[in-house]
Parts: C-alpha cells; structure tokens; sequence
C-alpha cells in the first residue's frame, strides 16, 4: 500500500539539509522524491536544487562542512571533482572514479555511486528480476552504463556484454569494471541474451536522438527483458518496439528512485519509503514540462 505524505511543519533552526547539485538543476526530481520519503517518516529535514557550475564542484563539497549539509546529491557535471573531494569513497565509488552521493559518517565527507545498486535493487524490488544466471547486453559505456555494468558484474550473470559504439573503450569498461563476467561484444548478439539494457541517452525526449534506437529492433524478440535507463518519455522508443517484439519491458524511474532510497538510507539511517518516493516521480510524470531526463 503507497504511503501518503503528511502535511510537514515549517523548517526550523533545527531543521537538516539535503541537496542536488548539478548544472542544469533545476527541474531535477530529487526534491519532490526525497522531500515525499522525509514526510512520511515525519523527519525534520529538507531537500533542495542547488545551481553549481562546472568547475565548482569540489567548493560545493567544502560548503557542506562550512554550512552543515548533511546529505549531498551530485548530478552532472560534477560527479568526478566531487569524487576527489572528499575525505573518502566507497569501495564502488573508488572503482568507478564518481560520486553521486555524499554522507556524512563522524567527522569524514563520504562519496558513494548508488547508481549501479540502485539499478540492480530496482529489478528485484519493482520487477522481480534477478541477473543471477542471466546473459546480459548492456548498451553504452558512459558514466551511468559504467556504474550499472560495475554492479551487474557483481550480480552474479552468466555472461555480460558490453556494447559501445568504441570497441576499444568497450574492452576497457568490461576488462575493468566486470573482470570474468565482462566483455566486448556487438549488438548482433541480441538474440543469444536475456536481458538488454539501454545505458545511452538515445530515445531520450529533447536529445538528438529522441526518435531513435540504440539496437535494431530485428535483435528484439518476445523473449527478453528490455531496459531502458532513460525516464522520459516513459515509453522510448526502444521499450515501443520491445513491446511490438513481445519482449518484457522495463522503464527508468525504477532507477532514480531506487539510488535515491539508497542516499536517504545513508544519510538517515532509516529503510527509504520506497512507495512514496515513487509516488512523487511518477506525480511528476504527469507534469511533462516540470520533468528532467538528467541523471542523478
């Protein structure tokens, strides 16, 4: 059953902070979500949208110890000079050289990347899926692609293939991020897999792509699982043709909810309302022009 968020008493003196950086930042989702899943548990903090250039990324980390932020989000074009820093990073953050989350533990800033786990957690909870065992496409080798790749290699699948358009760079993120289980490959090999995840922003509403297709749609048959990361539109056009395939099909704000329950858990301590932080993106759905496809 979906919680619904109570009316919240006004900030205080003793009021927590929380924010999204990023440039644009503006019409980022995070807000509405954590500010949804911080009412519901009646907890005295608030998120905000915080404009950061470029280039000022590591200032915003050292504005958190001057002002007593206690919950960071970091957004393009900022997640690699926050990553440096910072007094630590997670083990994940460490390998993928990018942060997205930022908590604090004693004295210490802490970066973490919840986006590969957030992925993951996603398919479980909302779908059901398990990567356990399965043969897996992944499609990009960006920064989102790099941290979904880290993470599906340690869920355990039968085989992951990376494709990119730089065969080179493909071999490089697979050898890396998913030693063992990764390697380069070519869309092609659709057919052999289970899954296939879009990691590319193409489909993406506003991008010079919007209308298009990271694979032919030939590759796609009624017996995959197809993923796409990009959240707006929430139909793409790869999950439009998954869909005329017969294929399973799984849209992105699985995603950008779940790495941002995966922040608020770091930053408070509590298990994230999972129900109502969904309630507040899928809200946001229904106001096209409030809606940002910027990954955070």
């Amino acid at each position: 059953m979906t919680s619904t968020p109570t009316m919240r008493p006004a900030p205080t003196g003793a009021t927590r902070l929380a924010a999204v950086i990023g440039d644009p930042v503006r019409h980022s989702l995070s807000p509405a979500i954590h500010n949804a899943a911080f009412a519901v548990l009646g907890l005295d903090w608030v998120y905000v949208a915080l404009t950061v250039a470029a280039g000022r990324g590591g200032d915003a980390v050292a504005a958190m110890r001057v002002l007593g932020i206690e919950g960071l989000s970091v957004t393009m074009p900022h997640k690699a000079a926050v990553a440096a820093a910072v007094d630590r990073r997670t083990a994940v953050a460490e390998r993928l050289g990018v942060v997205n989350c930022v908590f604090t533990d004693g004295d210490e800033l802490v970066g973490d990347s919840t986006d590969g786990d957030g992925f993951v957690r996603s398919l479980a909870h909302d779908n059901g899926l398990s990567l356990a065992g399965a043969r897996v496409m992944i499609l990009g080798t960006g920064g989102a692609a790099k941290a979904i790749i880290e993470a599906v290699g340690r869920a355990r699948p039968a085989e992951l293939v990376v494709v990119s358009r730089d065969l080179a760079r493909a071999v490089d993120v697979a050898a890396t991020l998913a030693p063992g289980t990764g390697r380069a490959g070519a869309a092609a090999e659709a057919g052999a897999m289970d899954v296939v995840i879009n990691a590319t922003p193409v489909g993406m509403a506003g991008g010079p792509d919007a209308e298009g297709l990271p694979l032919p749609a030939e590759f796609l048959t009624s017996t995959h699982h197809v993923i796409d990361i990009v959240y707006n539109p929430r139909v793409t056009p790869l999950l439009a043709a998954a869909e005329r395939a017969g294929a399973t099909t799984v849209g992105g704000v699985g995603m950008l909810i779940h790495q941002a329950a995966l922040a608020f858990e770091h930053w408070t301590g509590q298990a994230a309302p999972v129900d109502a932080m969904a309630a507040a993106a899928f809200a946001y759905h229904r106001e096209p022009s409030r809606l940002s496809n910027h990954g955070e």
